[in-house]
């Protein structure tokens, strides 16, 4: 009962947070694919839409039922179809705890990658969640530490990830001194493949180029456990492995900086670090994201490392 109400109160404290991050649908077909995103696949009440979309309840329902949209009411994936990778919608915090680390997580970097298994659930991919450089902390997805955005009362305006002709998703944003980044998400059958860029608009180099990429566990059934003795951190892979000890989540990222996990979220990390870069030019990162069944997860990493997941176009 104690418990309940502890959970009833965070709840309480971090709804007027999680609604000033709400994002109107922009037209019937906006509102009706977001509703299958939020209610279909990520299962959300109408209440934690409401929070998403800034809507009310009676509204929310009526558009659900207008269009007979449920719960799960999604077909059945074919046997050969890449891993289902779709927009996080915000309105649900993806983490379980440290919330007051991550107070109005923005949705504009995160993914939700469902697992393979049938109600599996989901995790949820921030990329990036943030971007050091030897000018400070350059970007943060989340309000938590002030940025050098921040420090100079920017704010930087929102963003959607777009899905391209070849069903990646991606996202770009430029910053205000002409710092261009984005990352690209490409689902396959075995695996989910990220590439991240940065772009040098300033006229000096840029460098300890440093990302943190987080992976949240608290929609993948069996995985939320809130700490860090199911974890497996062998860079440049952090692993996961699920209760029953029968399901791995895997990711990975090169070059990598540094792999670690954090129980209270709980997440993994597998930072990588761009190299130094100079005025008008580019620097490009690999990442990796994958589900595995059964025990032999040094055997299946060695298959990863073998595939050359980090290996330049």
């Amino acid at each position: 009962m104690l418990r309940t109400m502890a959970l009833l109160v965070v709840f309480a404290c971090w709804t007027p947070r999680l609604l000033a991050q709400a994002r109107p649908p922009r037209s019937e077909e906006d509102l009706r694919s977001w509703l299958t995103n939020m209610t279909a696949h990520h299962r959300f009440t109408p209440t934690e839409v409401a929070s998403a979309t800034g809507l009310q309840v009676a509204e929310i329902d009526k558009a659900l039922k207008r269009w007979g949209i449920v719960a799960g009411g999604v077909p059945k994936a074919k046997p050969d179809a890449p891993l289902l990778v779709i927009p996080y919608p915000g309105g649900r915090h993806p983490r379980i705890g440290f919330l007051e680390g991550a107070v109005n997580p923005q949705r504009e970097t995160k993914v939700s990658v469902f697992t393979p298994w049938t109600d599996g659930g989901y995790v949820v991919a921030d990329v990036p969640e943030a971007i050091w450089s030897n000018l400070g902390l350059t970007y943060l997805a989340h309000t938590h530490v002030p940025t050098i955005w921040n420090k100079s009362n920017v704010t930087l305006e929102p963003l959607e990830w777009r899905r391209i002709e070849d069903g990646s998703l991606v996202m770009e944003r430029t910053l205000p001194n002409g710092v261009r980044f984005g990352t690209k998400v490409k689902a396959g059958k075995d695996a989910v493949r990220m590439e991240q860029w940065l772009f040098n608009g300033t006229d000096k180099t840029l460098s300890d180029l440093r990302v943190q990429n987080c992976v949240m566990l608290k929609g993948a059934r069996g995985f939320a456990m809130q700490t860090n003795e199911n974890k497996l951190l062998k860079a440049p892979f952090a692993a996961c492995k699920s209760e029953d000890g029968k399901h791995w989540v895997i990711t990975a990222w090169s070059p990598i900086h540094r792999v670690w996990a954090n129980p209270p979220c709980p997440c993994l990390h597998a930072d990588p670090k761009f190299p130094d870069c100079p005025p008008g030019e580019k620097r490009t990162l690999r990442g990796w994201l994958s589900f595995h069944e059964g025990d032999d997860i040094e055997g299946e990493l060695r298959r990863i490392e073998d595939s050359g997941w980090d290996c330049l176009d």
